[in-house]
Parts: C-alpha cells; structure tokens; sequence
C-alpha cells in the first residue's frame, strides 16, 4: 500500500486493534500509517483530513513515550487547522504541542509553540493570541531566557495596541523592561520604559505617564539615560499644553529608535485637549489669595 492512497492507509490504521495486551506493537503500527496517511492528505492538499492524521499521529507517539515526535505532529496539525481557518484548534493544538515540548525539557520550542499560535491567531482572534503571548514569555521567563523573549514582548505589545488596552500594553513593555534588565540589555530596558510612557499619553493619561516615568526613574540605568531626559521633556510639554514642542519631539531620532508601533503612536501626540492642561498649571502657578491679606 502505498503513501498515495491515504484514505486506505487511515482507514487501516482505525482498524488496527489497540489492545491493553498488545497496545505498543499495535499503536506502532497504526501510528506509522497515520503519518502516511497524513503525508499524503496534505500532499493533495486535503487539509482537514491531513490534520486528523497528524492529530492522531501525535496521539500515537505520546503513547509510544515519543513526545517529541507528538509535539511536532500536533504543530503540523496546528498549521494545517490554520489553513482552513478552524481558530480553536490552532490554539489548542499550539497549547497542547508546547506542553509536549516541556515534557522533553525544552523550553525554546516549547515558547515557539505558543508563539506560533499567537502570531497565526493575532489578526483573528486576539484575545487568544494574547494568552499565548504570555505563555510564551511566560515559559522562558521561568527558564531564565528573557534574552530570547524580546520579540514576543513586542507581538503581545502590538496586540493590545491593537486592541486598545493601553494600560496593559504599558504593563507588558514594563515587563518587558524588568526582563531586559535581568539579562543587562540596558538599551532595551530604556527603550521599554519610555514606550510605556508614550503609551500612557497617548491614552490621554498623563498623571500614569507621570507615575510611570516616577518609578522608572528609581531605576540608575534608566535615571543616567537618553530616554529618561526625553521622557521628562515630552512629559513638560504635555504639562505645559505646548502642542509644537511636543510634535517636534515626535520626530527627534529618540523616537525613530522605538519599534514602529510606538514611534506612530508618537506621532499621533497629543491625543488629548492638552490646552486644558495648560491652563491648569497656569492657574497652579498664581499665587493664591489668602482671606487674612485683605483685611
């Protein structure tokens, strides 16, 4: 029988008996001409059957204490649930691929897993895509591999962005910050924080941009850094209503060195009335009369 007759070769490998007595010899078997079968599915791009087979054949080399050869097995049939648009289980064949990765003790292929998930997922079903942002990062933090996350720091970034939750885009570069400082990537660590300032005043929160750039700040690598004396300009400016000063500082080379999502945040500034702001610390700077100076 050969690989070009993959129904014969699925139907075959259903029929075989898996047995408690002889379950290894036979779920060999049956998982062999799965694979077949898979290949030959997806040779002649019958995709949703192809993905069955690679399901199953993963199933079978779990079994056979091969997880290994089951986590790449489920990542096909992750690619290929991609392909005809089934988002569910592109997410949960990612998920269940990467727990098979860390029974191997791989936590690089394992965080892949996830990450492929995200990225095929965050165009379509972002809140999934997030959560498997996270565990990806999530998986190498614990590994102490922040180094070889700095990628999905920014796809979960981008993804909130897109989803305009600005406050956890914000907390997620302030991960991403503590992350770079763990393996003394300073210039990522600087960079970190004052996107997450950006990202507060482009949600029109300067007093959380102000409270961000307060805590960043007891930070030494931050406090002697480029970004920290731009940071305390742009934020001025945003105090001051001066809306020039801030689309000038918009396009200073501080900004174009931030990844592209934020630079067009930036220059999107102000979002808010900051004229309001204006006339408010004004009014902060008159000296108040005193009832008693009147008498």
């Amino acid at each position: 029988m050969s690989a070009s007759d993959p129904q014969k070769l699925m139907s075959k490998a259903n029929k075989t008996k898996l047995s408690l007595t002889r379950w290894s010899a036979d779920w060999r078997n049956a998982t062999v001409l799965y694979e077949q079968a898979a290949n030959g599915f997806r040779v002649g791009k019958d995709y949703g059957k192809a993905k069955d087979a690679y399901e199953k054949a993963s199933k079978g080399q779990e079994i056979l204490s091969s997880p290994w050869d089951a986590a790449k097995h489920m990542e096909s049939a992750a690619a290929l649930a991609k392909e005809i648009g089934n988002w569910r289980e592109v997410g949960d064949f990612y998920r269940r691929a990467s727990e098979l990765y860390i029974e191997c003790g791989r936590s690089q292929p394992a965080s892949d897993a996830l990450a492929k998930g995200a990225r095929a997922l965050e165009d379509v079903v972002l809140d999934e895509a997030i959560h498997l942002y996270i565990g990806a990062c999530s998986t190498l933090e614990e590994d102490g591999k922040e180094q070889m996350a700095f990628d999905l720091y920014r796809g979960a970034t981008i993804v909130y962005i897109k989803m305009e939750k600005y406050t956890d885009a914000a907390a997620f570069l302030l991960r991403w910050g503590l992350a770079a400082d763990k393996c003394n990537a300073t210039n990522s660590q600087c960079k970190a924080y004052l996107s997450a300032i950006i990202v507060y005043l482009y949600a029109d929160d300067l007093k959380q941009a102000e409270k961000c750039y307060g805590d960043c700040s007891q930070i030494d690598a931050f406090l002697r850094s480029d970004q920290n004396r731009f940071a305390s300009k742009l934020l001025a400016a945003n105090k001051e209503g001066d809306i020039e000063e801030i689309k000038r500082l918009a396009q200073s080379s501080t900004i174009s060195n931030l990844d592209h999502v934020i630079i067009r945040l930036a220059r999107k500034l102000p979002t808010g009335d900051v004229s309001a702001l204006k006339s408010d610390t004004a009014k902060e700077q008159e000296e108040p009369l005193d009832e008693n100076d009147l008498t």
